[in-house]
């Protein structure tokens, strides 16, 4: 499989879907509950120009066990 970027952004998405899973389904666990607290960070960019006018709310939520999905998904890349 060829190296670029577009892959590299798949398989980071890929790494965070997946310790997200994994973290939801770890929540009823109360010993692992420091792997399953999340952080939410958000970022509302608004403009109005009177031509054009957007309004875009991004939020990312993160936890220890996403965060070792992404690192998973970053290993996974350079082992390709």
């Amino acid at each position: 499989m060829k190296k670029n970027t577009f892959t590299f952004i798949l398989l980071l998405i890929i790494g965070l879907v997946a310790g997200t899973l994994v973290g939801q389904l770890l929540a009823p666990i109360s010993a692992l509950s420091f792997l399953t607290k999340t952080i939410g960070l958000s970022w509302q960019p608004k403009a109005d120009l009177l031509v054009l006018k957007y309004d875009l709310n991004l939020e990312l939520k993160l936890s220890l066990i996403s965060l070792a999905g992404l690192a998973a998904a970053f290993w996974l890349y350079r082992k390709l």
